[in-house]
């Protein structure tokens, strides 16, 4: 049995396996690796994102702190200790520009994690430890640290800002940290807050922004923050400052909903402005001494900076590096706002006025503009928070200082992740989210290299309610459902199946799709509509169009437009993701009386099997549809409340049914009529056969066909069988079906399984077990005997929320519910073609905490 625990190992324990890797007590390789997590930052403003030196970019994904490296386009490490949403990450960074070792973040868990961790190399990032700060009473929602010496590493200073209307002082000395300071505000909420230090001293000083439209400075004296300062001119809720010493001056930028940016200059009095006698204009200075040091400051406003249109949600300065022997501050600014863009502003060589030198952001899609934007260490890339959790990238080009390019990006679901697939031949995934769209994930093959990375290629589906589920019908089509009582369908376009190509590697005519006549170049969206509709060659870009006719007319108005697909060599951007990317949805099934909860295709793909959410039986009917009419089937009715999901065996003579009545049914297959395959009920559970008694949440088959599972709510995964059809009827096939396995105690409610269609090399079943908890369990199983027994049950890995250094520094399991697991049905690991890679499983999984993620299962070590 494996265990992955405590931090940065992993506990084993070898069992006697086929291909002798470990014999003797020699340690195996790691069963489980984490090939890939897609996921993005939170919805929330404040501060979720932060770039630091060593060029790992840290954010907040649901609960975890993400470590992110564009640079080689992958997640390092995954933080786990905040049991609520993140909503402020911050890197402290260190007054001598070096690189980072220490992070904190605030969530609406009410605490505040500093966390700590050995390892100075960016992918040997190992967690020390972590450090919970308690005591605000409502959700953290801005965050800042700085050190308070540069010789040591355990005096830190924190400040951190709350919806219960106080900032509180925190220090960490050695190890000791304490509350030093409560600042109360009233009924004002502070939005953020930024430390540093006053110009030539150690004295630090705060700076609160909030929704009183001023800016409330803070410097301690006696050892303790006074309110020093009150800096009017917003006109509105402040959401954003910072600080940049440059020099012996140092410059605070702040933001606000007035669409405004304000930097304001604090230096000594000394310095600021001479006595002079003439009656020349000078600037409004606020005056005021720090008693410590006997030195009188002025603060001074630089300059008002307008060009945003909307709410300016964020503004930073390109970081500090060293250089000649002292930090250097570029005089650059990076500001994000709700209109969509992002604007890099500097002051000019010759007058000192602030100017925009650059413009990026979002042209047209369904998005609301931007949270927050970050400078990278060298200040060549920017990153963009975008409304709807999207990550953007550019970097500035090495020939054209003022051109910046997008750039490839991590990306996933910015809500809860319904339902995960594979495509029939294991080359990428396809999920659907509560955040309303449906996304898919494949293996990038860039030539000459070895290393393979997953990322987002396209986005089928961006829809107006919340997805629940999909299923595969073939390799380039799905069908799925959502809140809503339609079942949709989907085919892939040319130009996706030509970029899937370029991207993934794989030849055009070992795909075949090509060749198909009349397949649409894209698919579009009209205004105000739900549906993607096919674009041609030649199609006017801005207009989908139904038939030739439309398309003659359109073409002979406008000539000179025309669609003009555009052709990838590696993963899309986040910009023509949201834009270019969609499948032509090609039929609508109706039928159901309420919201799609559940979707199945045979392996065949002749026959689809779907139901909805209902509290009645009239309501809880499974409704079969052929795909080649698209014509209701069948309707077949059992059970009393909603059917939760639905699987075809893989022999196709089969279709299981479990229920939120606690019950499943198992349905075969008869002669076909002229309309398409008739189902009739053969087996099933009641009030005096059941073993669960709550609600089974998922089930699948054995690649042989010969048994299912089901797992429940009542943490119970039960094996039943067998399901030999040979000279059985429906009658005594009813008595035939029964329990094979002992009930597997999971330990949580189970939300989900999934068996792998390969064995063990000793020809043992491997089955997934999805928590609600978040963690994942592999056991392997296989009958014995006549009767069934505990020993036929061998649990392999426990994949939990303890750390472990694998294919990066993370934990394994998902921080909330797991929502669907689905096994690749092929050997191998995706986008691979080595000699080793038949020793290998993948395992795809998604969760409620936003997350899908990929596992590479050794089947030896198991």
């Amino acid at each position: 049995m494996y265990r992955t625990g405590g931090r940065g190992r992993l506990l084993w324990r070898p069992r006697e396996v086929n291909d002798g890797t470990a014999r003797g007590g020699e340690k195996m390789a790691a069963p489980v690796e984490v090939c890939h997590v897609a996921c993005c930052a939170n919805r929330v403003g404040g501060g979720v994102v932060s770039w630091g030196q060593r060029g790992v970019l840290a954010f907040g994904s649901c609960c975890d702190v993400i470590l992110y490296e564009p640079a080689a386009r992958r997640v390092v490490a995954v933080f786990r200790g905040h049991t609520d949403r993140v909503n402020c990450v911050r890197w402290v960074r260190r007054r001598d520009g070096a690189v980072e070792t220490q992070l904190i973040s605030g969530g609406s868990d009410k605490q505040l994690i500093l966390w700590e961790w050995n390892g100075m190399g960016t992918w040997n990032i190992q967690l020390a430890k972590s450090i919970p700060l308690k005591g605000h009473t409502e959700a953290v929602c801005a965050v800042d640290a700085v050190y308070q010496s540069d010789e040591s590493d355990l005096n830190l200073l924190v400040a951190s800002a709350a919806s219960d209307s106080t900032v509180r002082i925190w220090s960490w000395q050695g190890s000791e940290v304490k509350c030093l300071q409560i600042l109360q505000f009233g009924n004002g909420f502070v939005m953020d807050v930024c430390l540093s230090f006053l110009p030539g001293s150690n004295v630090p000083i705060l700076a609160c922004g909030g929704d009183d439209c001023k800016i409330n400075l803070f410097i301690q004296q006696d050892g303790q923050f006074q309110k020093t300062l009150i800096l009017p001119g917003h006109e509105d809720c402040i959401r954003s400052i910072e600080w940049a010493v440059c020099g012996e001056d140092l410059f605070l930028a702040s933001c606000a909903q007035d669409c405004l940016i304000r930097i304001w200059k604090v230096c000594t009095k000394l310095k600021q402005f001479p006595e002079t006698e003439d009656d020349s204009i000078r600037l409004k200075e606020n005056v005021f001494t720090v008693k410590d040091t006997v030195t009188t400051y002025a603060i001074t406003l630089e300059s008002v900076l307008a060009g945003h249109e909307n709410w300016v949600y964020a503004v930073h300065w390109q970081p500090s590096f060293f250089k000649d022997g002292s930090m250097q501050q570029p005089m650059r600014i990076l500001s994000a706002s709700m209109d969509k863009t992002v604007i890099l502003w500097a002051p000019d060589e010759e007058s000192g006025v602030w100017l925009e030198e650059v413009r990026v952001g979002e042209v047209g899609g369904n998005t609301l503009g931007f949270f927050d934007c970050q400078f990278s260490p060298d200040g060549s890339m920017i990153v963009a928070h975008a409304f709807h959790g999207a990550l953007h990238l550019w970097k500035q080009t090495a020939v054209n200082k003022k051109e910046w390019t997008p750039e490839v990006m991590i990306s996933g679901h910015f809500n809860s992740v319904e339902d995960v697939k594979w495509d029939p031949e294991g080359e990428f995934i396809i999920s659907v989210g509560s955040d309303q769209t449906t996304r898919l994930f494949a293996p990038w093959k860039r030539k000459h290299e070895t290393e393979v990375t997953w990322h987002e290629i396209a986005r089928p589906q961006v829809h107006g309610y919340d997805m629940r589920c999909l299923a595969m019908i073939g390799r380039f089509q799905f069908v799925s459902g959502a809140d809503e009582k339609v079942l949709r369908v989907f085919r892939a376009p040319k130009n996706f199946v030509e970029n899937f190509s370029n991207i993934t590697g794989i030849p055009m005519g070992k795909l075949r799709y090509h060749q198909s006549p009349g397949l649409p170049e894209g698919a579009t969206v009209p205004a105000l509509g739900l549906s993607n509709k096919a674009v041609f060659e030649g199609d006017m870009a801005i207009q989908p169009v139904e038939d030739e006719e439309t398309f003659n007319t359109i073409s002979n108005q406008y000539p000179e437009i025309h669609f003009q697909p555009l052709i990838l060599t590696e993963p899309p951007p986040e910009d023509h993701l949201l834009q270019h990317t969609l499948w032509p949805e090609i039929q609508k099934l109706y039928g159901h009386g309420y919201e799609i909860f559940c979707v199945a295709c045979n392996n065949s793909n002749t026959v689809i099997a779907s139901a909805c959410k209902a509290s009645k039986k009239e309501h809880a009917a499974i409704i079969l549809w052929s795909t080649t009419s698209w014509k209701k089937l069948q309707s077949l009715s059992f059970h009393n409340l909603t059917v939760t999901q639905l699987a075809f065996s893989p022999n196709d003579k089969l279709l299981l049914a479990v229920s939120r009545d606690r019950n499943w049914s198992l349905w075969k297959k008869q002669d076909s009529s002229e309309s398409g395959p008739v189902f009739c009920c053969c087996a099933y559970t009641d009030k005096t056969t059941a073993v669960h008694n709550r609600i089974i949440w998922s089930c699948d088959w054995t690649p042989d066909s010969k048994y299912f599972i089901t797992g429940s709510r009542d943490k119970k995964v039960v094996i039943w069988g067998q399901c030999d059809l040979s000279g059985t009827t429906e009658w005594n096939m009813l008595d035939s079906v029964k329990p094979c396995s002992t009930v597997l105690d999971a330990g949580d409610s189970v939300t989900a399984v999934s068996i792998s269609h390969v064995l063990t090399p000793d020809g043992r079943y491997i089955v997934a077990v999805g928590l609600e908890c978040g963690k994942i369990n592999l056991h392997t199983w296989k009958q014995s005997g006549q009767e069934p027994a505990l020993a036929d049950w061998t649990k392999c890995v426990e994949m939990d929320n303890s750390y472990v250094w694998i294919s990066f520094y993370c934990s394994q399991s998902h921080a909330l519910a797991v929502k669907r697991l689905c096994w690749r049905h092929h050997e191998g690991r995706a986008g691979h073609y080595d000699q080793n890679s038949s020793k290998w499983l993948q395992l795809a999984s998604c969760g409620a905490d936003h997350c899908v993620k990929i596992f590479n299962v050794n089947k030896f070590a198991l």
